[in-house]
């Protein structure tokens, strides 16, 4: 099935024991969840690797017989245009010194991530990553000529065992199955959480 377009990203902050949702002052925002939408400029884009682990060919009477393969580890190169820089700062596991500065914590925050892309059958693809850190390992900073020059927001993020997917790192969702249910999806993958009446955070189709 081939993936179309990039509809919306979502992180939220967990607990990094319990892997729960953390809300309010302690997470994202008031029930958690953090949609990059059109007030940051949405995603440019989400480039996910390692949902595969190392193979290796196993032989018997001199040829290969089987390939085995590693755990997966993926890891998400995200770009984004305009992320809020107090929730960039949030999710690297940055803290505010009160005085206008962020310092960086000896352990990077624990995130939970959802992707959404379109698919040519219509509906739509989740890659959720219940656990995880994220770095922002650079920023080149340029001088400006006759253009403009704008450094994206770029993160790298690592993804982790989750429990609830049964200690695999990620877990893909289909809308178009008929089993498919978008608050299951999002308490699995947002560490328990449920949404309030007029919450506005259901992931859909981005702004």
């Amino acid at each position: 099935m081939a993936l179309v377009g990039l509809n919306m990203v979502s992180f939220a902050l967990i607990d990094p024991t319990t892997q729960q949702i953390l809300k309010g002052d302690e997470g994202l925002s008031a029930d958690g969840i953090y949609k990059v939408d059109t007030k940051d400029l949405g995603s440019k884009t989400a480039n996910i690797t390692g949902l595969t682990g190392s193979s290796t060919k196993r032989y018997g009477n001199n040829v290969a017989q089987m390939v085995t393969y590693g755990a997966a580890a993926p890891q998400i190169a995200w770009d984004g245009l305009n992320l809020d820089f107090d929730t960039k700062q949030k999710i690297k596991g940055f803290t505010p010194d009160s005085k206008g500065g962020w310092l960086p914590a000896d352990e990077p925050a624990h995130i939970a991530v959802l992707i959404e892309s379109g698919s040519l059958s219509g509906g739509s693809i989740y890659f959720g990553f219940g656990n995880a850190t994220a770095v922002e390992s650079e920023a080149n900073v340029q001088t400006n000529d006759d253009n403009k020059q704008i450094v994206d927001d770029a993160l790298t993020i690592s993804a982790l065992d989750t429990i609830a997917f049964g200690h695999k790192p990620f877990k893909l969702y289909n809308s178009a199955d008929t089993g498919f249910d978008e608050p299951t999806m999002l308490k699995e993958v947002f560490g328990g959480y449920v949404a309030g009446t007029g919450t506005g955070t259901s992931t859909g189709t981005g702004d």
